[in-house]
């Protein structure tokens, strides 16, 4: 704290300007400050506030601070404070930049570096250190898995005290299992109920009878809303990797699963292309172990794939970043919605910067490891955001729509929508603050602005805002729930569960492999554990996790917001409970959405 006392009374003051000058014999350093607090004069008691919370380097020049509370710019009266609000936007449209890094999808900062983000944007985050020795020490082992005896010894020196991969490990094989990791597993977001087949879907009713209740055939069970699709044409035809000096292999599977009168959710038929032809039969649970097993894992491969580039790189890295980034370029400091979004996407800028020149670059993970390399990873971010729709990022409608909300082993769509319900009440009532009625939202120009860049930035079909309702949605576009890292090592260090890869073309007739055959489409040892490796990483949470809706900023501190947070916290609180009172009860748990699970930002 800094506080100035100044020889004489001064007026109203509005703006305070600061510069940090080195001086001879001091250390050039960076100087983080808290806030400044003035007196108009020696004898007055009222301390007014000019928060600041950021480093000031002797490059930056000056900098100008402005008092504690937001608005918007039409309830500005001063033309001094509105020339400052432009000002902060000048400086920050020329600072961030608008950058591409693949051709038809969503655009990122033009930063290569994450020095370039400077002290404010970029931060230090401590892990618990994993012990990974025994996957490092295979990862220059360039052969194939030996055995599912070797693939266990593995497993037993990397999840055995992991509870739910020791589920994973155990019931992989089982058809039930399948269902269930559709719906509650790493990628919840690819699963729909349908009420026609896919046109190229060669399936017919006469081939799925055995594995229908008897008094029903496939049409009525579609009818009755028991009929579930897994689709991966977003894959077809890509161009798979070379890892190895060896050709990997991908697949485009179509998968038809049924949710029976006992609960479960089943595979009853797969596709492993999209294109039918006798070369590319339909698996079936009646069909030879090898077969049925084998056609599982490729679609498993085809949903890693999937997940890990578009469910999570794309919808939650790449559009947190075109909302973090249209924040800085559009909506002052001073203005509630900069302040509200901040504290949840600030980080997304310096881990994107990160996985572009690390995970996604020439010699990262993607590159040796992953069936999706380089060449076919712009394509597939291309076609993703092409698919992108508006109402599949709003919860409520996007579980409705896929015919999730109302299936009782979904416990993804039950805790996704309470955590959504809990954080609409609350996003609104901090729209409430702040806008009176919908022509506040239509005249708040920075709003507008801000919206447009996301649209013209992002690809999101949105271009204007008109009431209250349709920014809450938008909000919640950019405060994402769904980014589920510490699932991922429970489901993937089985390699069988997820293979990365696979090292053996789809098979295009039936009884062609055996059951020694099946482990051999798996990938080779080096970059299963390169795989694992990265994905240990990205499941610890750090040691200064910070939970969703909790805020160290100062502005959450005060005022009508401190009643908001506190009743935002007690619902996220009593939801923590409910879910960990239901897991108590379930053979497997499913805690990646309990509210103290979910870290506040986008970190990893």
């Amino acid at each position: 704290m800094f506080v100035i006392k100044p020889k004489e009374e001064v007026g109203i003051v509005v703006l305070l300007r600061l510069r940090l000058e080195a001086q001879p014999g001091f250390p050039d350093l960076d100087w983080h400050c808290h806030d400044v607090q003035v007196r108009r004069s020696s004898e007055d008691p009222e301390v007014e506030v000019f928060p600041c919370h950021k480093w000031i380097r002797t490059a930056d020049g000056y900098i100008e601070l402005r008092n504690e509370k937001a608005c918007l710019k039409k309830k500005e009266t001063l033309d001094i404070l509105i020339n400052h609000r432009e000002r902060d936007l000048q400086h920050k449209q020329q600072f961030m930049r608008w950058g591409t890094f693949v051709e038809g999808g969503p655009h990122c900062v033009d930063m290569t570096s994450v020095t370039a983000l400077g002290p404010n944007m970029s931060y230090i985050r401590q892990r618990p250190v994993n012990n990974v020795h025994y996957i490092k020490s295979l990862i220059e082992r360039r052969t194939s898995w030996s055995s599912l005896q070797e693939l266990e010894t593995f497993f037993l020196f990397n999840g055995r005290e992991n509870t739910i991969a020791k589920y994973v490990q155990a019931h992989w094989q089982e058809d039930a299992f399948f269902g269930y990791q559709c719906l509650n597993g790493c990628n919840p977001l690819c699963i729909r109920q349908i009420h026609n087949l896919p046109p190229n879907l060669s399936v017919t009713s006469e081939m799925v009878r055995p594995f229908l209740p008897e008094d029903s055939s496939l049409g009525q069970e579609m009818e009755r809303g028991h009929v579930y699709l897994l689709d991966y044409e977003v894959l077809d035809q890509l161009p798979a990797n070379t890892v190895n000096d060896k050709q990997t292999y991908l697949a485009a599977p179509l998968c038809l699963l049924h949710y029976s009168r006992q609960g479960e959710l089943k595979p009853i038929a797969i596709q492993l292309q999209q294109a039918p032809g006798p070369q590319n039969p339909v698996f079936l649970p009646s069909d030879a172990a090898p077969d049925w097993l084998l056609a599982k894992m490729w679609v498993r491969n085809s949903d890693f794939q999937v997940h890990q580039l578009l469910t999570h790189f794309l919808r939650t890295h790449l559009l947190g970043e075109v909302c973090c980034t249209a924040t800085l370029r559009q909506l002052p400091e001073i203005h509630p919605l900069h302040q509200l979004l901040m504290p949840h996407i600030r980080s997304t800028l310096q881990i994107n910067i990160q996985a572009r020149v690390t995970l996604l670059a020439t010699k990262g993970v993607f590159d040796k490891s992953i069936a999706c390399g380089l060449e076919a990873i712009p394509l597939l971010l291309a076609r993703g955001t092409r698919r992108l729709r508006y109402s599949s990022m709003c919860v409520p409608d996007d579980v409705r729509v896929r015919g999730l909300d109302a299936l009782p082993i979904c416990y993804y769509a039950q805790d996704a929508l309470r955590v959504w319900d809990a954080l609409h009440r609350f996003v609104a009532g901090w729209i409430r603050l702040y806008y009176c009625n919908d022509e506040d939202v239509q005249h708040d120009c920075e709003l507008q602005n801000w919206i447009g860049e996301i649209f013209t930035e992002g690809f999101l079909g949105l271009s204007h805002i008109g009431s209250r309702r349709e920014l809450l949605q938008m909000l919640f576009l950019c405060i994402r729930v769904n980014h589920m890292t510490n699932i991922f090592l429970d489901y993937n260090i089985w390699i069988p569960n997820s293979p990365a890869a696979m090292s053996r073309p789809p098979s295009q007739t039936k009884g062609s492999v055996s059951e020694e055959d099946v482990f051999s489409f798996l990938p080779e040892v080096n970059f299963s554990c390169h795989v694992l490796s990265v994905l240990s990483l990205l499941s610890q949470p750090a040691i200064d996790f910070v939970p969703l809706c909790h805020y160290n900023e100062w502005y959450f501190s005060s005022g009508a917001i401190v009643k908001l947070v506190e009743e935002v916290r007690r619902e996220l609180k009593m939801l923590a409970k409910d879910i960990a009172d239901r897991n108590s009860q379930l053979e497997l748990p499913y805690p990646y959405l309990s509210p103290d699970c979910i870290e506040n930002s986008v970190t990893i």
